[in-house]
């Protein structure tokens, strides 16, 4: 829009896109519409009597074809003047508020991979660079940006192949009417499906695009429109037109003839037109009248000139009451200090029609848009409905289009240097770590008490491991461990009832009954080592097993002692089991057991075990038990000859033999076995020593007290004395 200074009027003129297309003798009802809705708007404004008194507006049109250059040498040419002197002004909201809806579109629905075709000009090439810089700021990537060109077939083609190729989804199609219009012309011949259009203000209500081999193509396409508005009177105006109303214009008559399909001039091939054709009955872009969008911006276009105009105009005590400068009258009326007043912000009004007009900080008109989504109807038909972000529903499916589909929990984000940051890579954390989040750029370590779960993206509590009773390994060692009690128990209630018998006394029946009752204890004090451990249960597991098992092979020894040197042996007994005592008392005074929780032997559980706290505690008290073991295998297998009435030393020499082998080969089992196993191999080394001596050198005995009575009589065991010496 431009205007000037008339001597009786003030003029506005305006250049529109083109009204005659391209295509020669094809032309644009549209661009006739909006030179149309000025003349309105001039009219309407003149009537006004609260606005510009004293001042009419007048104006003049140009088919300047959107070419800025061309604008100025038509205004050159018509006029004679230097174009200099005169000045442009837009109502229409700045590409770049577009452009960032268009972002937050793609941003709101996960497009993050997207494809551009654009339109040579001003209009799509910076707007498609403004989208590629905005895109870049929210992380949506540019797979590829096209122009389109209706002169070069190559360009054509690369675009058919590319959409082919592509992965991406979302088609961005920043172009001009017409090159949308041609360009839907030529790639409905092509099969390109599941692609989701996204259309620029200029294109995306044009619901004449959709023929009925672009339906498919244009189902669910969406982008921003310029707001609906409704303009009392216009629709009217704009159907009332008449051929007689501008007899001189060429233009209105081409555009008639083409509404009506017939011809002012005498032709063979049409009807003759009258001038009194009803555009009621056409339907096309001038026609439709329901909604005004692009025209409602011509409207305020020229309402801003009239109130820039009627601001410069006002005078009070001989100075402009706005600006404070000095009064304007309508002769020294410039282009500039109208187009000042608009870019200094000091016109903002609401029409007529109730269109709120202002400008922001950098001089633009402040956006409002429409988001409208293309639905084709089940009978054909287009119908495009304006969309609410607030439910967001649409009737099409939303399509998805990403580089890479999210990096999921269990996962880390990292980012392909060579590509572009939507096309990322996923990797699997590492183990022992976690990541709980989508797109996570980290996976973290959990604490040492817990373990990743299978998808990696959660810390679960280590399960812990322990010798229970309710396991079957548990529940076996617990059987062996009540069967020796029991065996034990049989033992001494079958020497007790023949305590009186010669084979029972012969052996130092006192010794006898002390060594089964601490044969009972070593098999109790297994137990001790099977459930979850405490800090009571670990000093007593190891210290009950030291003490019991000295007193045990005290009383062996004992026993051996008697065979060779035949005096009394308590004191012995006691020396060496208060020895053990000492030694446990030491080591639970110094650094006892305690419960400990293993995290290093298995990465994914827990070993709940006993500690030794001081290795040297534990080693002292087992070493002690092997070498009495030792001493009494020693002293029974010196006296395994004496006789036999006295001699319980040959099974003393077997049953400490089976001890120390156990006991020996305790050791590297020991320490090689891992978590439980560690204990039940000590379990099994208590059971199966205990055992061993209950089974060397008590079974025999009970055997002959049972089964063979009478060999327990004291002639018996004379009578089998061969002469032998010490």
């Amino acid at each position: 829009i431009m205007f000037r200074p008339s001597k009786h009027f003030v003029e506005v003129t305006l250049f529109f896109h083109c009204l005659n297309q391209a295509v020669p003798h094809v032309w644009n009802d549209r661009e006739l519409k909006f030179a149309r809705t000025v003349i309105f708007t001039v009219e309407e404004i003149n009537r006004d009597t609260k606005l510009l008194h004293g001042v009419s507006l007048g104006y003049r049109l140009y088919n300047g074809c959107g070419s800025e250059n061309l604008i100025r040498a038509a205004v050159e040419a018509v006029n004679g003047e230097d174009s200099k002197d005169w000045e442009m002004t837009e109502t229409v909201p700045s590409d770049r508020f577009q452009v960032i809806g268009l972002v937050q579109l793609m941003k709101h629905f996960d497009w993050r991979w997207v494809g551009i075709i654009y339109s040579p000009g001003l209009y799509s090439e910076e707007g498609t660079s403004e989208f590629v810089k905005e895109a870049e700021k929210e992380g949506v990537c540019v797979e590829y940006r096209l122009p389109y060109s209706k002169i070069y077939e190559n360009y054509f083609n690369t675009i058919v192949q590319t959409l082919r190729e592509s992965s991406s989804k979302v088609v961005l199609l920043f172009l001009s009417l017409s090159y949308t219009k041609s360009f839907l012309s030529e790639i409905e011949n092509y099969n390109i499906t599941g692609k989701q259009w996204v259309g620029s203000e200029s294109w995306i209500t044009q619901a004449d695009l959709a023929s009925v081999e672009r339906k498919n193509i244009l189902q669910g396409a969406i982008g921003f429109a310029l707001p609906q508005a409704s303009i009392p009177g216009l629709g009217e105006f704009l159907l009332s037109l008449k051929p007689s109303d501008e007899p001189q214009s060429a233009i209105i008559k081409a555009i008639w003839e083409t509404f009506f399909d017939c011809s002012f001039s005498p032709s063979n091939t049409s009807t003759m037109c009258t001038g009194t054709e009803d555009l009621r009955t056409v339907s096309s872009d001038y026609t439709d009248v329901a909604y005004f969008r692009a025209e409602n911006n011509v409207y305020k276009a020229v309402y801003l000139v009239a109130y820039a105009l009627h601001a410069l105009l006002q005078c009070q005590n001989g100075s402009n009451p706005t600006t404070g400068k000095p009064c304007v009258t309508k002769d020294d009326v410039q282009p500039k200090l109208v187009s000042s007043g608009i870019s200094n912000q000091n016109v903002n009004f609401t029409t007529q029609s109730g269109a709120k007009v202002s400008f922001d900080e950098n001089g633009d008109s402040v956006a409002q848009y429409d988001l409208v989504n293309w639905q084709i109807r089940e009978d054909g038909s287009v119908e495009i409905v304006n969309v609410v972000f607030a439910c967001c529903v649409l009737p099409n499916q939303v399509p998805r289009s990403v580089c890479r589909e999210p990096c999921p929990p269990g996962t880390r984000k990292a980012i392909n240097k060579r590509r572009p940051v939507c096309c990322f890579d996923c990797f699997v954390c590492p183990e022992g770590t976690i990541s709980n989040q989508t797109n996570s750029p980290e996976c973290l370590f959990c604490l040492p008490e817990f373990w990743p779960n299978e998808k990696k993206d959660q810390c679960l509590p280590k399960p812990t491991e322990y010798l229970s009773y309710k396991e079957i390994m548990g529940a076996l060692l617990t059987g062996f461990g009540c069967v020796g009690v029991f065996l034990s128990l049989l033992t001494s209630i079958i020497f007790l009832t023949h305590k009186d018998t010669p084979i029972v006394r012969a052996n130092n029946s006192e010794l006898s009954f002390l060594l089964l009752f601490s044969l009972k204890l070593c098999f109790l004090c297994s137990l001790t080592f099977i459930g979850r451990p405490s800090e009571w249960s670990c000093m007593l597991r190891h210290t009950a097993f030291g003490i019991t098992f000295v007193l045990c092979i005290s009383c062996v020894l004992g026993k051996t002692i008697v065979v060779l040197m035949a005096f009394r042996q308590r004191l012995s007994v006691l020396t060496f089991t208060l020895i053990q005592v000492v030694i446990c008392i030491l080591w639970l005074t110094i650094n006892p057991p305690f419960p400990k929780m293993n995290m290093m032997y298995y990465k994914d559980k827990i070993i709940l075990e006993c500690a030794l706290g001081s290795a040297v505690g534990f080693w002292a008290v087992l070493g002690y038990i092997g070498l009495l073991a030792l001493l009494c295998f020693i002293l029974a297998f010196l006296a395994r000859k004496l006789p036999d009435s006295f001699n319980e030393a040959k099974l003393i020499t077997f049953s400490m033999l089976i001890f120390c082998a156990v006991w020996i080969a305790f050791i590297p089992a020991y320490v090689s076995s891992p978590g439980k196993f560690t204990v039940a191999v000590e379990i099994f080394a208590i059971l199966a020593s205990s055992f061993g001596l209950l089974v060397c050198i008590f079974v025999p005995k009970c055997y002959i007290i049972i089964f063979r009575p009478d060999q327990n009589s004291k002639k018996h065991l004379m009578g089998k004395i061969p002469p032998r010496t010490l």
